[in-house]
């Protein structure tokens, strides 16, 4: 069992050094759409307890950029060291970011250009081939383009909680073009998990092991709108039997009776989505639901959430020639063909969709879409190592996190692979989650 090798551009100077350079544009024309669409009151306005400001977020992307690029890989002088500490996310918790003495909005935008400015030339004369750690293949550069498209996936996510009339726009995902069976058989036996090969990978990715898992079913999508208003309507949310402890009190302490966002009226499920209200489309995965909702679903169906191990087998085992993809199509970057992804468009496909990304097994949509909870609490890798901080995954190791998988379509590439994990609380549900389910043979 192995991985697949490293993408070719890994050893490539030039190549990483464009793709790099790619990466990094990328993602601040989408800061810029999402910060410049909203006007300064929308920018400084705390939306949700459980959000920054976005003015925070678009000045804590510079800030981050310039503490790793222009002080750890170039080593030149702090630009504002007196706001380190105003954007340091360990040290103010989101609920009292408003009450800093953030930068205006003007500020702050003068300071991410002008970071920019400097972390491109530094990103022109630095050797990415070989060298230190924090420079080799790139992976600086990399880190932080998947950093601010992380920041860029919970700016989205404030946006959608916002409240007024639209701002942002996108065209509708491709619909489904055929049923594909409800599940599909993943073969027991062992498999390479996480990697030792991808450059850009990040701590918690690493390294890739051997992991044996049982063979069991999992379902061919994620769990559709319309499936899970069949468990609403079965009396879901009011049948303790199906709920975690946790999760029966955060139901019964909020009063849930449903995913975040969707309303009854006049006998139809409506939900808002971006500032439109509309009807919930029942062939469109389920979205904004807590682990415990997920899980309370999955028991009701008789069946339960995969388990990570499960989850990545699923996706990138290819049992014909042992290795484990990049994706589940295969070893070359996601695609518009392939998959959801990078606020291409402002939701999920129908499921069903995108059957050029599908994996050996016959799953589909395992990359984009939705963010898919697992059954797993987020743990290290056998072999783990911190890099280049403690602070990225480390401290949140523990039962208290939930492991999410395959990213969203609010998840650009450069912070989308096969072997990408998310984490969060088990009550989040204003993120772009989704689930689909598993069961024994």
């Amino acid at each position: 069992m192995t991985e697949s090798p490293a993408p070719p551009h890994a050893g490539d100077g030039e190549a990483l050094r464009e793709r790099a350079l790619a990466a990094l544009l990328t993602a601040r024309e989408r800061t810029t759409l999402l910060t410049d669409s909203v006007d300064d009151h929308d920018l400084t306005a705390q939306h949700s307890p459980l959000m920054s400001p976005l003015v925070w977020d678009l000045a804590h992307i510079g800030n981050q950029e310039e503490l790793w690029l222009l002080r750890g890989v170039a080593g030149r002088e702090a630009m504002r060291p007196e706001i380190d500490g105003l954007y340091d996310a360990f040290e103010h918790p989101r609920a009292t970011r408003p009450s800093l003495p953030l930068l205006a909005p003007g500020e702050a935008r003068s300071y991410a250009s002008e970071v920019r400015g400097r972390a491109l030339d530094v990103l022109e004369a630095a050797p990415l081939g070989d060298g230190p750690a924090l420079v080799r293949s790139g992976f600086a550069f990399g880190m932080i383009a998947q950093h601010e498209q992380q920041h860029d996936e919970t700016m989205l996510i404030t946006h959608q909680l916002r409240s007024g009339p639209a701002v942002l726009t996108a065209p509708e995902p491709p619909r489904a073009v055929d049923a594909p069976p409800a599940e599909v058989l993943v073969p027991g036996g062992p498999f390479t998990m996480g990697t030792s090969a991808e450059p850009w990978a990040l701590d918690n990715e690493r390294p890739a092991h051997q992991r044996d898992v049982p063979g069991f079913v999992i379902d061919t999508a994620p769990v559709t709108c319309g499936a899970y208003r069949a468990f609403i309507e079965d009396g879901g949310y009011g049948e303790r039997r199906w709920w975690a402890p946790e999760g029966w009190a955060m139901v019964r302490e909020h009063e849930l009776a449903a995913p975040l966002f969707w309303h009854r009226d006049s006998g139809q499920w409506l939900r808002r989505r971006f500032g439109v209200t509309e009807p919930v489309p029942d062939d469109e995965p389920v979205l904004h639901v807590s682990w415990y909702e997920a899980d309370a679903y999955a028991r009701w169906a008789g069946r339960r959430l995969p388990t990570e191990a499960e989850w990545e087998k699923a996706a990138r085992h290819d049992p014909v020639s042992g290795r484990s993809r990049r994706y589940p199509w295969g070893d070359e970057d996601p695609t518009p063909e392939r998959a959801n992804l990078g606020q291409r468009h402002l939701r999920p496909a129908p499921a069903g969709a995108y059957p050029a990304g599908r994996a050996p097994c016959g799953a589909g949509q395992l990359i984009g879409d939705v963010w898919e909870w697992t059954a797993s609490d987020f743990l290290p890798y056998p072999g783990f190592a911190p890099f280049p901080y403690r602070e990225y995954s480390e401290v949140f190791f523990g039962p208290e996190h939930k492991v999410l998988r395959g990213g969203s379509f609010a998840v650009d590439t450069v912070a989308c692979r096969g072997t990408f994990r998310n984490w969060d609380l088990p009550v989040r549900r204003q993120i772009f989650s989704g689930f689909r389910t598993a069961r024994d043979l």
